[in-house]
């Protein structure tokens, strides 16, 4: 029975590979010819221009593919926060290069292309429910536990920090996508706590295996760093190396 799970396991990763690789062959993406020095960075128009909405305060969190090929394995995810009165958006990014101190302020543009993949929105905060949240937010980014360490697998990484953030501030109501790799590490000496969401039970180790339980992951499986699960409220696929299908943004 353990061999027939893990060879079906091993058949719908390599199937979800297979489509990660189509589609981004079909949306031409990495676009041919591309660097990362000239890979496109501006803004996707995903959010409103910050003065426009002044009076108001915005919670996001944004998702794009990585960098070239490693972009058919795994997402990039960052956080975006304006208080009320503001006219800016401020970004908080984990980067794993040119800085000892990962923890990247305004690294770029709030809801721009990341190196060329277009970003989407996995969940949007606004108003009072959102200004109440930044303060804890940001004690989260500050409270980050790996803040000069960096492994793009399996962690910590990018995704670590955002999943540490949820996981501090519940309220997030974070859903991230099952190919975000690195959202499940947990250090050897902590395997047991709350999962991404925030809310629910993980069981991990190291990232490389353990299971999720959460009120925004449903029941996921992660073995090396490869995610596989069903959720029902909302009803998603978990797949490595695609996300969560359908994909939806989380508006409360």
């Amino acid at each position: 029975m353990l061999r027939r799970c893990l060879l079906a396991y091993v058949i719908i990763a390599l199937l979800a590979l297979l489509a990660s690789y189509l589609s981004d062959w079909v949306n031409k993406r990495p676009a041919e010819g591309n660097s990362w020095t000239t890979a496109r960075r501006d803004s996707a128009q995903l959010l409103a221009n910050p003065q426009s909405i002044k009076d108001d305060a915005l919670v996001a969190v944004f998702a794009a593919k990585t960098y070239g090929w490693r972009g058919h394995f795994a997402v990039h995810t960052w956080l975006v926060v304006k208080r009320r009165g503001e006219t800016h958006y401020t970004r908080y990014d984990v980067i794993g290069w040119r800085s000892n101190d990962l923890i990247r302020k305004d690294y770029a543009i709030a809801d721009g292309y990341w190196y060329g993949a277009r970003p989407r929105m996995l969940v949007e905060h606004r108003g009072d429910a959102a200004e109440a949240m930044i303060p804890r937010l940001e004690a989260a980014v500050h409270s980050y536990p790996y803040p000069h360490t960096y492994h793009a697998w399996p962690g910590p990484n990018s995704n670590t920090f955002i999943a540490h953030i949820a996981r501090q501030v519940p309220a997030l109501r974070l859903n991230m996508p099952a190919n975000a790799i690195g959202k499940d590490y947990r250090p050897l000496t902590n395997p047991i706590g709350r999962p991404p969401s925030g809310k629910g039970v993980q069981l991990s180790i190291l990232g490389l295996l353990g299971v999720n339980l959460g009120e925004q992951e449903g029941i996921e499986v992660n073995l090396l760093g490869m995610d596989l699960g069903i959720n029902v409220s909302p009803l998603q696929v978990r797949l490595p190396f695609i996300g969560n299908l359908p994909a939806e943004n989380n508006k409360p």
